[in-house]
């Protein structure tokens, strides 16, 4: 099949050829992040090892994290990126889904474009093809939640979206998964707030050992002496309570008496820079 020439090359004597060197590019920089995801896809993913701005190291397949940590920073990819993140809060699966398959649709417009098409036709057919995709999904349904507070019914599509990221425990996690959202949801299936369900971390145990808790979990020490107490009176602050501290480590340089009363008249803050302090 063969597509009759058009834009500026259509101006050109034979032989000569034309490229929209700023879509190329842009579209280089898309396949390159969908090619650093593509391999971490599915329960089988390979790990990345990453190193932040911050010199901390992350070893993971989630490509939410991967695309957070790398910082992008091309315009082009940088949309990617924000879809994928958009895929993280709305669906929390899905993400490496995302990129890939804009990857793939990128590097096949990309011979399109070459062949002198222009890339508003091809959105358009691109438009047309999703469509089209959506009415054959509907037609390759499987298994459907007919009541999302209904245990039984929610625990396929969650054991799903779990085993990418656990895999061997996604059976243990999905009922305890499903309890917790459960036990959260509002009447309102639609108002259910995530933040509704927390993640305490405890050292000491492996992952068989979670369990769910219907009240509020502190994970830590008490303070003072008391461990239990009952029909207790109990305030709970929505700002933290601690001493801040950042990532970083930052020093201040005092030379003089005069640098000592300036750095506390600045409440201790200094120039927010990493230097070596003199005694």
């Amino acid at each position: 099949m063969s597509f009759m020439q058009t834009g500026p090359t259509s101006m050109l004597k034979d032989g000569a050829t034309f490229l929209d060197d700023p879509v190329i590019k842009n579209i280089e920089a898309c396949r390159e992040i969908a090619k650093i995801t593509r391999s971490s896809m599915g329960p089988y993913g390979l790990c990345k090892m990453v190193v932040n701005h911050l010199n901390k190291l992350f070893v993971t397949h989630d490509a939410a994290t991967i695309l957070r940590e790398i910082e992008v920073e091309h315009p082009a990819a940088k949309l990617l990126v924000q879809a994928s993140e958009a895929m993280q809060q709305e669906v929390g699966d899905g993400t490496n889904l995302v990129v890939a398959l804009a990857g793939e649709l990128l590097s096949q417009a990309e011979s399109l474009v070459r062949m002198g098409l222009h890339p508003s036709e091809i959105v358009e057919g691109y438009k047309k093809a999703g469509n089209r995709s959506l009415e054959t999904l509907q037609t390759l349904v499987i298994q459907k939640v007919d009541d999302v507070l209904l245990k039984e019914q929610v625990l396929a599509p969650i054991r799903t979206a779990i085993a990418s990221k656990q895999y061997g425990y996604e059976n243990f996690l999905a009922d305890i998964v499903a309890e917790a959202c459960i036990n959260a949801c509002p009447s309102n299936v639609r108002s259910f707030n995530v933040e509704n369900v927390r993640v305490a971390k405890l050292d000491g145990d492996s992952v068989l050992a979670s369990k769910n808790v219907r009240g509020f979990v502190i994970a830590r020490s008490p303070e003072g002496s008391v461990r239990h107490q009952k029909r207790a009176r109990i305030a709970v602050y929505g700002c933290a309570v601690d001493v801040p501290s950042t990532e970083t480590k930052g020093t201040a340089l005092i030379e003089s008496a005069e640098g000592l009363i300036s750095f506390f008249q600045k409440g201790g803050r200094g120039d927010g820079g990493n230097h070596h302090k003199h005694s």
